[in-house]
């Protein structure tokens, strides 16, 4: 029954996705505002509650010296807030802006990879979280978190927002990793991080990402072309 409902979504979510603005609007937005060099610079891009997608976006961008952020708030196509919060309030590292000519994957897409990986690991949900930010690589990468009706975290999936790929999830599978199965796959069965009695649970992460390649290259949306298209 969950899995039924899950693909009605999928299959929903185009029209759903029209009611608020995804990610990449919010950024047309934004540079439409501030200028198109200014999307170099972003650090970060969150939603909250969204259902699928967040009635507000929050942009943070570096100043171009380094020395700042700036924030700005778009909701229904326009820009609401425009602040400058103190760098150790926004939370932004140094240095960790996106590469936004490598996002192939708008909030849109990963709301359809992350409610696959839930639907795997039969984990239900009734909005989302999103941030969008770059990891230890620097590879751009979403921060889906899912929660119940109460507004609780029932778990959160990292996907790289170049290749679709899942990288890790918390609170399902058990929290495995792509680095467990490797390392699981290097020591031999039974050994390493997911032992023989875990075995079902990484074979299962194994195939959701398998999978979630197949969702990724049904809705990947490059930026570059999103954001050049008249």
């Amino acid at each position: 029954m969950w899995r039924t409902f899950v693909a009605l979504l999928l299959f929903a979510m185009p029209a759903l996705a029209q009611d608020n603005p995804t990610a990449y609007e919010a950024l047309r937005v934004a540079g439409t505002e501030l200028g198109r060099g200014a999307l170099n610079h972003i650090v970060s891009i969150t939603g909250v509650k969204g259902a699928p997608q967040p009635e507000t976006w929050k942009i943070t961008f570096e100043s171009p010296d380094g020395r700042g952020v700036r924030e700005l708030r778009v909701t229904d196509g326009k820009i609401n807030s425009d602040q400058t919060p103190d760098r150790s309030t926004a939370g932004s590292p140094e240095g960790a802006t996106i590469n936004v000519s490598r996002l192939n994957l708008d909030s849109n897409g990963a709301f359809a990879v992350a409610s696959h990986t839930a639907d795997a690991s039969h984990t239900r949900f009734a909005t989302a979280d999103y941030a969008l930010r770059t990891d230890e690589r620097g590879e751009p990468t979403w921060i889906v978190t899912l929660l119940n009706r109460s507004s609780r975290p029932v778990g959160t999936i990292y996907i790289g927002a170049t290749r679709g790929t899942v990288k890790r999830t918390e609170g399902m599978f058990a929290g495995a990793t792509m680095e467990d199965v490797e390392n699981d796959y290097d020591q031999g069965e039974g050994s390493g991080v997911i032992s023989n009695v875990k075995r079902g649970i990484k074979n299962a992460f194994h195939r959701t990402q398998d999978e979630a390649r197949g969702v990724f290259e049904r809705v990947k949306r490059s930026f570059s072309d999103f954001i050049n298209r008249e």
